[in-house]
């Protein structure tokens, strides 16, 4: 599985092709540096550099990329493991169709969700200029007429499935991309965006908000949410502690859906949240009832990628409601 980092390593913050790549998990800092990366088995990494890492993404037997950004608290094998499974999902559904690749940035290692929650904030907000970097490096490498000359350009679909947490990181990502990197605003570089109990202010998606900006970056924004999401009460106490009261998009949806830009979809999963993960209602994005067996959440997400539009056989249809 390839992946892109910007966690510290144990080696050297200086890239070298070849090398084994190894996390320093006490060391949560966002750093500047990012590293283009493959696993090969359970804490088994090699870095292997930006050029051969998009000429594998360009070269796979697969039609579309899913960058996966994940939550909160999740340390990198936890992320393989959720990327695997999605993999495996999507595979089962439609061979050399979706290849997911994780970006994994740094969560906490200490004990406590709220210590854990306010220091992962920090992070997910520090990381944005790092992963900024990699979004100029991929222009820069499409648009490029060595490695993407006219008669063998780069034709992946690109989208990205940000959950919980990771929305933020997606967010800020582009914030700073568009600010410190673009002249003309941002392209329309990602075919579908999803908003998996997306950790952020329900009316981000709104004009003037800075969520906003993710939906000049995408075709389709799709938002799933669940009103009984445990995991979003948990953050909801974080940001109490600390006098900050908002309703989150990963709980309501969007706050007013006409309010939002005419491509942004909300997807109601509250009677199946708790279904496929009766701990916390967070995690009902892969598997259903079973591990291994697709959910009713993947199943729309998956159809949405294969096709292209959120709702095929309604244009002007942008809600809806998941059941069993």
């Amino acid at each position: 599985m390839l992946f892109i980092t910007n966690r510290t390593s144990k080696q050297s913050i200086r890239t070298k092709i070849g090398r084994s790549f190894d996390f320093d998990l006490n060391d949560n800092s966002a750093g500047n540096s990012v590293f283009f990366c493959k696993r090969h088995d359970a804490e088994k990494y090699t870095e292997i550099g930006s050029i051969d890492f998009l000429k594998q993404l360009k070269e796979a037997n697969y039609r579309q990329i899913l960058i996966y950004i994940h939550g909160f608290s999740n340390l990198p094998e936890s992320v393989f493991k959720a990327a695997s499974e999605f993999q495996d999902l999507a595979d089962q559904k439609k061979a050399q169709e979706v290849l997911v690749m994780p970006l994994v940035w740094p969560c906490d290692n200490d004990l406590g969700i709220i210590k854990d929650y306010w220091d992962d904030q920090k992070a997910a907000d520090q990381s944005a200029f790092a992963f900024a970097r990699i979004l100029s490096k991929f222009l820069a490498w499409r648009n490029s007429d060595k490695y993407n000359p006219q008669s063998d350009p780069c034709l992946k679909r690109i989208n990205i499935l940000a959950h919980s947490m990771g929305n933020r990181v997606l967010r800020q990502t582009l914030v700073a991309w568009n600010k410190y990197d673009l002249a003309n605003g941002l392209p329309l570089i990602f075919r579908n965006t999803f908003l998996v109990a997306a950790d952020i202010v329900n009316k981000s998606l709104e004009p003037d908000n800075s969520g906003h900006i993710i939906c000049h970056a995408s075709r389709n924004v799709v938002v799933y949410f669940a009103s009984d999401d445990l995991a979003l009460r948990a953050s909801k106490a974080a940001n109490l502690k600390n006098k900050i009261a908002s309703r989150r998009l990963g709980h309501t949806g969007p706050e007013d859906i006409q309010a939002t830009p005419k491509n942004v979809y909300a997807v109601d999963c509250d009677d199946v949240n708790n279904i496929y993960d009766d701990l916390k209602g967070h995690f009902y994005f892969r598997s259903g009832r079973q591990t291994g067996q697709p959910g009713k959440v993947f199943e729309h997400i998956f159809n949405t990628l294969e096709a292209g539009r959120v709702y095929p056989d309604d244009e002007f249809r942008r809600t809806s409601i998941l059941r069993e």
